[in-house]
């Protein structure tokens, strides 16, 4: 009888590295191509045929990634929205351009991912942290100087006016 150590059971990482017998592309070697074959073969219905822990993955993937887009948007909109109001004397055109093009990026994510929605009000308290500690660090304040929950409804958020008229003191 053989060593069990000898040959140990096959991981996911061993059946990744292994080569289809079938010629197909390896999910490890080259995702491009291994996607235009999954997609080939889910469009010839052979389902039998597809590689379904790695489909799983790649969709886990997409719908974090689509989170972590709608997040990036969010935490630099609170931080301009938190230099605006702590700073007004060096508010700067860019502050303006850069709080329009967040709740713009904003909108279009939500319009793809509906389903982002109830997750909105976790998100915001989740980075608002973060955002005010980079706000303070681009204010060269402490983060203390800012609230310590985010101070803005999502009407602040996504409709409080932010215009060159209200840069002058």
């Amino acid at each position: 009888m053989e060593d069990a150590m000898a040959h140990p059971a096959p991981t996911r990482e061993d059946a990744l590295a292994a080569p289809h017998a079938d010629g197909r592309t390896r999910y490890a070697d080259d995702l491009y191509t291994w996607v235009q074959e999954q997609v080939a073969l889910l469009r010839a219905g052979r389902v039998d045929a597809l590689d379904l822990d790695n489909i799983a993955e790649e969709l886990s993937d997409v719908g974090s990634a689509q989170y972590s887009q709608m997040e990036s948007a969010l935490r630099v909109l609170i931080m301009h929205m938190l230099k605006w109001d702590q700073q007004p004397e060096k508010r700067t055109p860019s502050w303006i351009y850069s709080i329009r093009e967040q709740r713009l990026r904003y909108a279009k994510i939500l319009r793809k991912n509906p389903g982002l929605k109830p997750h909105l009000n976790t998100m915001r308290d989740e980075i608002y942290p973060i955002s005010r500690n980079w706000a303070a660090d681009e204010c060269h304040l402490p983060p203390g100087e800012f609230p310590s929950e985010c101070p803005y409804t999502w009407d602040d958020l996504l409709e409080r006016p932010f215009d060159l008229d209200s840069m002058k003191t």
